[in-house]
């Protein structure tokens, strides 16, 4: 794959310094570096030479493994970072070290606000730890990824997503070389300053007409002294054989007499004033333009046959450019006969079709290209009944804690929430959250749940032991079982039972509430395959959520029938979390996409039915972790690692 580096950087404000430096090393590795600096010009310039020279002997010039050489050359960074601040030579700093390695691994790291993101596959994610507060003016992390084709990274010093949304950032992608320029002209409108550059991967092209060392050799001295003597050398020793060879060809084939003869002595003639001291001159002339015409010759004769190819690719993109209208009409059809799947498949054949024309050496028909990229996509979410919106926040755990770092959400009732981390539950009332209160100091929590028969919170801790909240006191409660409590992945209530969910051990264990304790367990699961199993949820059948996707139904420990129709395809790949209302809709939560996914239960027959995905949009919305659903199906709740948020689902 081919790598094209742009750099490029804003408008800047006075006692402010951008520089955004693109490198190549020898071994064909591609870097880039990014400064942004509070500093006097002359100090700014003074740290982006010792910035550059230890670019170029740490990491470039140096032999080893590559991520080895990334980590030493961020120290020695580092190490200069801290000097000049406790110096006060700067006052502030931001930057991005990227390089992408021979054998297509991107390795980036960030110090203070700068970021990168990836854009890939028409979505745009960040790829730096994203941190809240002061930032740290060191590099800390280093982030590694795999490039692959039509991949485009973006770097910048300042967090580009308080001016474009990822949706935005994705579509500027589709500018090309045109990409720091739009993201320039945004930042300065919004007056953000920022060092910007982008990594975009492209599929090799393939080389139509194969240039000689010797041209090449010509083209290098022409450019380096641009004289005729810097060229005659290299050309001379290019010809030299060849005027040997012709001038043997000539003894032994002319003729004696004649006009043979008098051309025989004229080459004869020539040959001696290519090494006579005074008239070589003028032989060199000579031939560098013989050569010179043969050049033209030749160019002529490539021109035109790269003008019937490129004429010959014009009328092929052309006629694919109309294929690919033809199968988004088509796919509209197939969507008003209700056939969604065939109407999936014929637009992830026009898409495939799209990126052809888009990577096409003429680079020809490209806008035409985006604006059917475009097409396709909103015709793919309005047959896949796509929702996007922006939650609305409830409340924010980080008021109550900032280092918070939530692991999930227990529903207890429509407006009423246990939000809890490793050790800490926050209780959520309406838009009111209580002060934190602390489970237990020597365990961590592994997951929880709410019993409404008893009216408690259920935990599971890694002290393989099961703590109930009861009367507002952590209680431990105990099991009939001499062996203890068995450890799991998840745990979920129905009736007066617990269930602990062990993809290890392919089991599901069913214990029963008595009076405060519970009974020892039973084995649920008969025939089902667990392993890689993630999240459960249970509504008189007990569904299981696999890590490929996959959903395993069981009815008294038998696996029954389940399968979802119409649904795109692997949208539950990267499914964490599964919840079912009661007598309602299967909701599934894919945090990598920040969607949640809905399918009916299926019913008796297994025959579930996709019906829609909610895509969660904001530039606040981290990663989100659980989910929760009112018994009305009115209200969507999801959490991430800070913040509660809701959506009306009434006129969904």
């Amino acid at each position: 794959m081919d790598v094209h580096v742009h750099t490029g950087q804003t408008a800047t404000t006075p006692g402010m310094s951008l520089m955004s430096l693109p490198f190549e090393s020898s071994k064909g590795e591609h870097a880039c570096l990014l400064l942004q600096v509070k500093a006097s010009p002359k100090e700014a310039k003074t740290l982006e030479q010792e910035c550059t020279e230890i670019l170029e002997q740490a990491l470039l010039e140096a032999d080893g493994d590559t991520w080895h050489r990334m980590d030493g050359t961020l120290k020695e960074m580092n190490g200069l970072f801290k000097g000049l601040l406790v110096a006060g030579t700067i006052q502030d700093i931001h930057a991005i070290v990227a390089l992408l390695d021979t054998s297509g691994t991107l390795h980036v790291s960030h110090a203070g606000r700068a970021e990168a993101y990836l854009v890939r596959g028409g979505g745009a994610s960040q790829i730096t730890e994203y941190a809240r507060g002061k930032p740290t003016p060191a590099f800390i992390h280093i982030s590694s990824g795999e490039a692959q084709p039509r991949d485009t990274v973006i770097f910048s010093t300042q967090r580009l997503l308080r001016t474009v949304t990822p949706a935005q950032l994705s579509h500027l992608t589709q500018r090309g070389d045109q990409l720091i320029d739009e993201l320039i002209i945004k930042l300065d409108g919004e007056h953000e300053a920022a060092a910007l550059a982008a990594f975009r991967v492209t599929p090799r092209a393939q080389r139509t007409l194969a240039e000689t060392p010797t041209v090449r050799a010509v083209r290098r001295a022409g450019r380096s002294r641009g004289s005729l003597e810097a060229i005659l050398p290299t050309l001379l020793s290019f010809l030299q054989p060849a005027v040997t060879a012709f001038r043997r060809r000539l003894v032994h084939v002319l003729p004696s007499a004649g006009w043979m003869q008098v051309l025989r002595e004229k080459v004869e003639l020539f040959l001696q004033d290519l090494k006579h001291p005074e008239r070589r001159r003028k032989a060199h002339l000579l031939l560098l333009a013989g050569a010179l015409t043969t050049f033209l010759l030749i160019w002529m004769v490539v021109r035109l046959s790269t003008s019937s190819q490129r004429s010959k690719t014009r009328v092929e993109l052309e006629a694919l450019v109309e294929q690919i209208n033809q199968e988004v009409r088509m796919a509209d059809n197939r969507q008003l006969t209700g056939d969604i799947d065939s109407a999936n498949a014929i637009l992830q054949r026009a898409e495939e079709r799209a990126k052809q024309v888009m990577d096409s050496e003429s680079g020809l028909f490209r806008v035409e290209a985006l604006d059917l990229l475009d097409r396709i996509r909103s015709k793919r979410e309005e047959i896949n009944n796509i929702i996007r919106l922006s939650p609305r926040v409830v409340v924010n755990v980080a008021s109550k804690n900032p280092d918070v770092v939530v692991q999930g959400l227990i529903g207890v009732a429509d407006g009423e929430f246990i939000i809890y981390d490793r050790q800490d539950l926050y209780r959520v009332l309406l838009n009111s959250l209580d002060d934190p209160d602390r489970l237990s100091e020597e365990e961590l929590i592994l997951d929880g749940t709410w019993l409404p028969r008893y009216k408690t919170t259920v935990f599971l801790t890694t002290g393989n032991s099961v703590v109930e909240i009861i009367a507002n006191q952590p209680t431990t409660m105990k099991t009939e079982d001499t062996a203890g409590w068995m450890t799991g992945r998840d745990i979920e209530t129905y009736l007066r039972y617990l269930y602990i969910l062990s993809p290890e051990n392919n089991q599901i264990y069913k214990y029963e509430r008595l009076s405060n304790r519970y009974a020892a367990p039973v084995e649920y699961n008969v025939n089902g395959t667990l392993s890689g199993a993630v999240d459960m949820t249970i509504d008189s059948s007990i569904y299981v959520l696999k890590e490929d996707g996959e959903i395993v139904k069981l009815l008294r420990g038998e696996v029954q029938p389940f399968v979802i129709r119409h649904a795109p395809e692997d949208v539950l790949k990267g499914a964490a979390k599964l919840y079912k209302s009661p007598g309602g809709n299967l909701y599934i939560l894919d945090p990598e996409q920040a969607r949640v996914v809905v399918v009916t239960e299926g019913g008796a027959t297994g025959e579930s039915s996709y019906l829609r995905q909610y895509v969660f949009e904001g530039d606040q919305i981290g990663k989100l972790l659980d989910l929760y659903v009112d018994p009305e199906q009115t209200r969507l709740y999801v959490v991430d690692e800070k913040r509660l948020y809701v959506v009306d689902l009434v006129a969904r």
